[in-house]
C-alpha cells in the first residue's frame, strides 16, 4: 500500500436501504477482527468511530423517489469530510458501510483530496447492481441504488454537489465488475455515462483475472489512483447470505479473494470502503468475517 496509516470510518447508513439491519454493517466488521488484523499486516490503524447517522424512527422521509435524502446527505456530507482530512492526513480512509449510499460521501472526500492537488480519481465499483439509477428511473426510491449515478454527476444536486463541483469522477475512469441485476429503465443511465460495465457474463467468458486487469486499466489511466467500493453481494449469497440485496449467481470465494489479491498487486487504491453487511440476514456473522478476509487480501495479505 501507499499508505501505511489506515484511518478506518464507519458509515452506520441503512436510511438508502429498503431492509433493514446494514446499519451494524460496521460493528460486525470491527467484531470480526477487522482492527487487529489490519495490525498484523504492519499498519497503524487510526480507527475514528462512526460518523453522525439519523434514525429512521425518528425522521420522516418527504422524498418520495429520493426516500430520505435530506439525512442522507448530511451523512454523506459528514463522511466526506471524514474522508479527506484523513487523505490531508496521509492516511488510507477504509470506509465500512452502512448500504451503498455511503459512497458518495467516500467518493467525494476522496475526489477532493485528490482536486486539491490537481490529480483525478478513477473508480472501480464492485457490485452485483449498477446502482445508477435516479430518482426519475428508480422502482423504489432507495438512494442506495443511485451512489455511482451521483458520483458521474446524474442525480440531485445535494447529494452530486458536495464540495461545490461535479461529477466527482470522470464516467471514462469508472468499471464497474459483477453487473447481474439492472433495472430496466436504469439501463440508458449506464450506457449513457461513459462508465465500462463487466456483467457476469464478460467474468464466465473472459475470467475474472482478464477482467480485473481491463477494469483497472480503465479507473488508472490518467489517474493518481482509484477508489474501490466494494459491496458484498459481489459474492454469490451461498458465500455471503448477510448481504442487503442478495441475487444469486455471484462470484465464488476464491474468485473473490483473487479479485482482492489481483488490485492489491496493482499499487494503485487509494481508498476502499465495504458496504451492505447486514448481520440481521447473516448467519453466525459468517458474511462479516468474510468481508474482513476479503479487505485483508486488498491491504496485502497472501498465502505465502
Amino acid at each position: 500500500m501507499r499508505e501505511s496509516n489506515v484511518a478506518i470510518l464507519g458509515a452506520p447508513l441503512d436510511l438508502g436501504a429498503g431492509r433493514r439491519g446494514v446499519d451494524m454493517g460496521p460493528s460486525a466488521l470491527r467484531l470480526a477482527g477487522l482492527n487487529p488484523k489490519l495490525n498484523s499486516l504492519g499498519y497503524t490503524v487510526d480507527d475514528l468511530g462512526n460518523v453522525a447517522v439519523e434514525q429512521q424512527e425518528s425522521t420522516p422521509s418527504l422524498v418520495e423517489n429520493a426516500r430520505y435524502l435530506p439525512q442522507i446527505a448530511a451523512t454523506c456530507e459528514r463522511l466526506a469530510a471524514g474522508v479527506r482530512n484523513a487523505m490531508d492526513k496521509g492516511k488510507f480512509p477504509l470506509v465500512l458501510g452502512g448500504d451503498h449510499s455511503v459512497a458518495i460521501g467516500t467518493v467525494s472526500g476522496v475526489s477532493e483530496a485528490l482536486r486539491s492537488r490537481s490529480e483525478k480519481l478513477g473508480l472501480l465499483w464492485i457490485d452485483a447492481h449498477a446502482d445508477m439509477n435516479t430518482p426519475e428511473s428508480s422502482p423504489s426510491g432507495n438512494v442506495h441504488g443511485m451512489p455511482l449515478a451521483c458520483c458521474v454527476g446524474k442525480g440531485p444536486k445535494e447529494l452530486t454537489g458536495i464540495f461545490g463541483y461535479s461529477p466527482k469522477v470522470d464516467g471514462r475512469n469508472v468499471a464497474i465488475i459483477g453487473l447481474r441485476d439492472v433495472d430496466i429503465r436504469e439501463r440508458p443511465n449506464v450506457r449513457e455515462s461513459r462508465v465500462t460495465p463487466f456483467t457476469m457474463r464478460d467474468i464466465d467468458e473472459l475470467g475474472l483475472l482478464k477482467v480485473i486487469r481491463e477494469a483497472i486499466g480503465i479507473v488508472t489511466n490518467g489517474t493518481a489512483g482509484f477508489h474501490l467500493s466494494f459491496d458484498m453481494d459481489f459474492v454469490d449469497p451461498m458465500e455471503a447470505p448477510g448481504v442487503g440485496t442478495p441475487v444469486r449467481g455471484g462470484v465464488t470465494y476464491r474468485e473473490a479473494h483473487l479479485a482482492m489479491e489481483s488490485i492489491c498487486d496493482c499499487n494503485g487504491m487509494v481508498s476502499m470502503e465495504l458496504v451492505e453487511v447486514n448481520p440481521v440476514l447473516d448467519e453466525a456473522n459468517r458474511t462479516a468475517l468474510l468481508a474482513v478476509e476479503l479487505i485483508m487480501s486488498a491491504m496485502g495479505k497472501r498465502i505465502l
